[in-house]
């Protein structure tokens, strides 16, 4: 991958910056009071810092939280004074997306398919951080309440971080199982000497993370009061619950059927 010139490696870091903020705009969650959940829409980014090394993650991460920043400009209309708007332009956006740069880290410890996962999952953690320090600070007695604060933001950024999180390991991991992102062009996923895991098996897992990406959407955009923007765990009331149920029974059905049948055909296989 070293041998990429530059601008090779500039245009790929625009080709994901363009692709990244297409799906920041596709939103499957919207809560009233900020945050949402999108369909892996930080992954890009964290392809590129794969791809081509933290440097060129950061880079890129840095230029997604200013896009984010620009979109979202609104949120500044709240802000109390100067140092609420430095700490809204950074921790909001600037660096809780600009994280993402971090996203390959693992690429030297772990199987690319890994490597995503675990690089996912870091980033948003790092994210939900910057999240969770603007909250109970800068939107404490504006969207959060004064009085537990630190608590108060743990739960409500992860009314949405938790379902983004979910859907970003899982796409990671999926992609990374499909594409092989250290090839100069990429080219199908086939690491020598590597197991393939059986089709049916993948099936089963995409139905799962579908089952619960739902549940978890369900769920948690109930817990967030549509009038103060709070936490509210009495939202769980307010959750439909016959869905959830249908849908959780019919994946684990589903999923357990097709394992079964897999592990039937592997077992024919080696016989």
């Amino acid at each position: 991958m070293n041998t990429l010139s530059n601008s090779r490696k500039l245009t790929e870091a625009a080709i994901m910056l363009a692709i990244g903020t297409v799906l920041s705009l596709i939103k499957l969650i919207d809560l009233p009071y900020g945050g949402s959940v999108t369909i892996a829409s930080m992954l890009p980014v964290v392809i590129i810092a794969y791809r081509h090394g933290i440097k060129w993650g950061l880079m890129t991460g840095f230029v997604y939280g200013v896009i984010q920043q620009l979109l979202g400009l609104n949120t500044l209309s709240y802000a109390t004074g100067w140092q609420s708007i430095v700490a809204i332009i950074l921790l909001d956006y600037v660096v809780a997306f600009m994280v993402a740069g971090f996203g390959g880290v693992f690429k030297k410890s772990l199987k690319q398919p890994q490597a995503l996962f675990a690089g996912s999952l870091l980033i948003c953690v790092l994210r939900y951080i910057c999240h969770v320090i603007t909250g109970c600070t800068v939107w404490a007695g504006l969207s959060i309440p004064t009085n537990a604060a630190f608590v108060y933001s743990l739960s409500y950024n992860a009314t949405y971080m938790i379902p983004e999180t979910i859907v970003t390991i899982f796409i990671g991991y999926y992609i990374g199982s499909v594409l092989d992102f250290t090839s100069e062009n990429l080219r199908p996923y086939t690491a020598a000497r590597e197991e393939k895991v059986p089709v049916l098996r993948w099936i089963a897992g995409i139905i799962i993370a579908a089952g619960l990406v739902f549940d978890v959407a369900m769920v948690f955009s109930k817990l967030q009061n549509g009038e103060s923007g709070e936490f509210d765990i009495t939202g769980l009331s307010a959750v439909s619950w016959t869905p959830v149920i249908i849908v959780s029974a019919a994946a684990a059905v589903i999923a357990v059927a097709l394992f079964v049948v897999s592990s039937k055909k592997s077992s024919a296989a080696a016989a």
